[in-house]
């Protein structure tokens, strides 16, 4: 267990609300691709909010469609800092891999240098990083972002680097497609559907250690996990 973890883990413990900021990109954003389904922040928000008793937290999504972390280390206050949290926690890369449109094309160096800044920054304001690989791009069908691999290599590497909680939702989507793309949870080539959402659900709830007792949510996300590998 990492000392993030264990700090995590006592602070679930406490009685003390907590302010948990959920940022990204478009994935983390949640607009269009559920189709009306529940985003994984969402079903976090049952969790914590709803199962856990944590009536008190506060669950805050400040992710943006089609940002890359250059733009969430420009706009570290709004998307970050103005909540003070004492968790945060990051998905990106989808879109900093591409090698295509208006926006420099970076190293996956370069990416993971921004990701420890990052790291560095909200510990800076007293909260907890929590660091999430991206989920999987049908490559074939988004060649622009054929580098997803190595960008999520670079996330591992920051978690590694800086001993945060990593939570390899890009691993796991992994696994449940058998090595490839598991295309009952996705909507798109680079989005998750509300299945690929309840995946993303789980995934994180999983790695935050949130179990509750009797729970309702998490058997329903695991079905439908199920339901969506045999798509």
């Amino acid at each position: 267990m990492t000392a993030d973890a264990d700090l995590l883990a006592r602070a679930l413990a406490s009685e003390s609300p907590l302010t948990w900021v959920l940022t990204g990109d478009s994935i983390t954003h949640g607009l269009v691709h559920t189709q009306g389904g529940r985003t994984y922040p969402e079903h976090l928000h049952e969790i914590i909010r709803g199962e856990l008793f944590r009536a008190d937290d506060a669950l805050i999504d400040t992710a943006i469609s089609g940002w890359r972390i250059a733009q969430i280390l420009e706009h570290f206050d709004r998307r970050v800092a103005d909540w003070k949290p004492q968790i945060v926690t990051l998905m990106i890369g989808t879109n900093d891999c591409s090698d295509r449109g208006d926006f420099p094309v970076i190293t996956a160096a370069e990416f993971g240098d921004s990701i420890t800044e990052f790291v560095r920054r909200v510990r800076a304001i007293g909260a907890i990083p929590v660091l999430q690989t991206p989920p999987a791009v049908d490559v074939p069908n988004a060649p622009e972002r054929a580098r997803i691999g190595e960008f999520a290599q670079a996330v591992r590497d920051a978690a590694a680097a800086e001993q945060t909680i990593l939570v390899d939702q890009f691993a796991r989507f992994a696994e449940i497609g058998g090595g490839g793309v598991p295309w009952g949870l996705m909507n798109d080539p680079f989005h998750p559907g509300a299945t690929g959402h309840a995946a993303l659900a789980l995934e994180l709830a999983t790695v935050l250690g949130l179990d509750p007792e009797s729970s309702r949510v998490l058997p329903k996300l695991r079905a439908d996990v199920a339901a969506g590998r045999l798509g």
